[in-house]
């Protein structure tokens, strides 16, 4: 049994309990805390969410978890984003009035328009959609165990739009826009989909996650 600490991020928003059941299922031990300490002290962190950018950020800034996520980052622990956790990862966003970002990765955050090619785009994104490989390879990542094409679970109305597109590990097409499904950089990694809620090959992806950062 490992003793790595690993700390999901509780910032009020989002997804908490299926990622801590994700994370039990695999053998990862993993405590949600909205603690700073406990922050600085784990060895990896998993940033969940669902919702409004903005709102992210002000939760993390009111419970003074910017600089306690951005050290741990800088000093090469492992970061998990999933969904607006993902997206709370760049430097900013263009949904109204939310400002910068973790600034972590360099990019932006846009919102799917509601048409494109002059067809109409249901918005939010509700959906099992394919990810597909972009500019890495699959082996020694995360999706060790999936294959190209694979589908996983959506729910959003933004994405990200990296600086550099170096750092896109998959992409993924809705409604003939074409945006980055997950990204890996380093020691950051972070999905715009949902592994949690997408089956067994969800789960695979938090079980080689931990395996390969030696966290299980």
């Amino acid at each position: 049994m490992t003793n790595k600490k690993v700390v999901i991020i509780d910032y009020k928003l989002g997804n908490l309990f299926s990622v801590k059941q994700a994370c039990d299922t695999v053998g990862i031990d993993a405590k949600i805390s909205s603690d700073r300490e406990d922050i600085l002290n784990a060895d990896a962190l998993i940033l969940p969410g669902v919702g409004a950018f903005i709102e992210g950020m002000n939760n993390l800034k009111k419970l003074n978890l910017v600089s306690a996520i951005k050290e741990k980052t800088n000093n090469g622990n492992p970061l998990f984003g999933i969904c607006l956790g993902q997206q709370l990862l760049f430097s900013k966003s263009e949904e109204f009035g939310a400002g910068e970002g973790l600034n972590i990765i360099s990019g932006v955050i846009k919102k799917f328009p509601e048409n494109f090619e002059n067809s109409k785009v249901k918005v939010p994104h509700i959906t099992w959609n394919k990810i597909y490989s972009a500019n890495q390879e699959w082996e020694n990542t995360a999706f060790v165990e999936l294959k190209n094409n694979e589908f996983m679970y959506f729910i959003h109305s933004y994405f990200v739009k990296p600086t550099s597109e170096s750092c896109i590990l998959t992409k993924t097409n809705y409604s003939g826009i074409e945006f980055c499904s997950s990204i890996l950089k380093d020691n950051i990694f972070a999905t715009q989909f949902h592994p949690e809620k997408s089956g067994e090959k969800g789960l695979s992806i938090y079980k080689n996650w931990a395996s390969i950062n030696n966290l299980i």
